[in-house]
């Protein structure tokens, strides 16, 4: 809703200042520590050492966070399961399925994040937050990615472009679970973490985990 604009003559000192209402500045008030919040997520985040530890043996940091964002999915006889070069990455992201169920859960938490979103922000602040992880995001992502890429003398921009992608979305996800109010233990924050911890969690596929 546009500021009430007082005033009505040139002769009139106060034709030209802009009110604000009581009810639009506690709409600003409470959007200032949110956005605050998620500028500061994204500045974090551009800084993570993304797809660092592609192909290697699971930690057990990272045992620990699959483990947790699969129950919080709903599946808690999926296994993570490694993935340990990109031909094998490439095999299970070309043959990802979009309507697993585990894909259709993601996407159910995902829609029910961005609906509480909208009921904490302004659409134009929404906007502007999620633009501006974007822009934080996308020039690391894919730097992180081709520098990866190279190490392994791989040349695939389709692949590369799948991580930063995916990548992107998880952090997406992540910033509308903060922007809801939800703790670390929801499913979008725990895929975040998951790249945050350098992997690139793939996809479900029947009882596995692929985890790169």
């Amino acid at each position: 809703m546009p500021p009430h604009i007082s005033g009505s003559g040139e002769d009139d000192p106060a034709a030209d200042t802009i009110l604000v209402s009581d009810a639009d500045l506690e709409e600003l008030e409470a959007e200032i520590p949110l956005l605050a919040g998620l500028r500061l997520f994204g500045e974090e985040a551009a800084r993570m050492p993304w797809f660092a530890k592609l192909g290697r043996p699971l930690d057990r940091d990272t045992k620990r966070i699959a483990r947790l964002y699969l129950d919080a999915l709903g599946f808690p006889d999926v296994e993570p399961l490694r993935i340990g070069g990109w031909e094998d990455a490439a095999d299970a992201a070309l043959s990802l399925d979009y309507d697993t169920p585990a894909w259709e859960q993601e996407e159910s938490l995902r829609a029910d994040l961005a609906a509480r979103a909208q009921d904490m922000l302004s659409e134009e602040a929404l906007m502007i937050a999620m633009a501006h992880i974007s822009a934080l995001l996308g020039t690391a992502l894919r730097s992180a990615a081709h520098d990866q890429a190279a190490l392994w003398d791989i040349e695939d921009e389709d692949l590369t472009e799948a991580m930063t992608g995916a990548a992107l979305a998880a952090a997406h996800g992540a910033a509308l679970a903060l922007i809801a109010g939800e703790e670390a233990d929801h499913p979008m924050r725990l895929k975040f973490e998951l790249f945050a911890h350098g992997r690139w969690p793939i996809s479900v596929a029947g009882m596995s985990f692929n985890l790169f």
